[in-house]
């Protein structure tokens, strides 16, 4: 296949292996817009450090889809964690136009998706620079990670793969398609706002109105998935009242176990 057709936005570093794609990203962010503008795209076949959200290992062998974007947008920190759900959308767009008819993929909370009820794809958001979550931050990295070919199978949700979901897929291909719908879901925030997306997020959700599990860092809380807050936060109707949960691990009933 010949190399990746990407949007003019992107600036492609292709990699064989690196520890994170992540941590690659933010080597290069630290050396400044010049030598990494925005839109960098940092892709890697393998990498042999890879991690997720608070600190957990990424299992990533090659044949699956790990990047990271270097973001450098003039908007406060707080507004700039909606990253996630523009990178959510893209990987749910991306994975609709390239699955088999049939194929059931979800969002999840905060930054997953899944398909069949199992994860396929995770999103983790790192930013640097901003002295309060009034100020934009310095930069922000989105890391993506699509399992296309392999899953890891001794994780505490259950995973799967598009191959083992019916549909074989290239990763330049997936890169592609990731490509142009993350600029599309931007695009569409930066002229719009976060409210179409969060719209848009929750139509692809299947968890709202459902009893969910939520592992904050010091409790577990359980109760029902109402909605998505104008600012991307979970609000849970527990036995107590309606909480708001800006980070947290979802779980459901049949997957407590897992």
């Amino acid at each position: 296949m010949d190399a990746p057709r990407l949007p003019s936005l992107f600036t492609l570093v292709e990699l064989d292996t690196v520890d994170s794609t992540n941590a690659e990203a933010r080597r290069r962010a630290e050396q400044g817009a010049e030598e990494a503008p925005e839109g960098t795209l940092v892709w890697a076949a393998e990498q042999t450090a890879g991690r997720g959200r608070r600190g957990r290992t990424w299992v990533s062998p090659k044949g699956n889809f790990y990047a990271s974007i270097i973001l450098r947008p003039d908007v406060p920190l707080r507004d700039a964690a909606q990253f996630g759900f523009v990178a959510s959308l893209a990987v749910f767009d991306a994975i609709g136009s390239l699955a088999q008819p049939g194929t059931e993929a979800h969002t999840k909370w905060p930054n997953d998706v899944l398909i069949s009820g199992r994860k396929v794809a995770g999103i983790l958001l790192e930013a640097q620079g901003a002295a309060s979550a009034d100020a934009p931050p310095d930069f922000v990295i989105v890391g993506v990670g699509v399992n296309l070919r392999s899953f890891p199978e001794d994780v505490e949700f259950p995973a799967t793969s598009m191959l083992d979901e019916g549909t074989t897929v290239l990763v330049p291909e997936f890169l592609e398609s990731f490509g142009r719908h993350f600029l599309a879901w931007t695009r569409i925030w930066v002229d719009e706002g976060f409210e179409r997306l969060r719209k848009n997020w929750l139509w692809r959700c299947d968890q709202v109105g459902k009893e969910v599990e939520v592992r904050l860092a010091n409790e577990t809380l359980t109760g029902t998935f109402k909605d998505l807050d104008d600012s991307g936060a979970l609000i849970l109707e527990t036995s107590s009242g309606l909480r708001t949960i800006t980070a947290g691990d979802v779980f459901f009933p049949q997957s407590r176990d897992a």
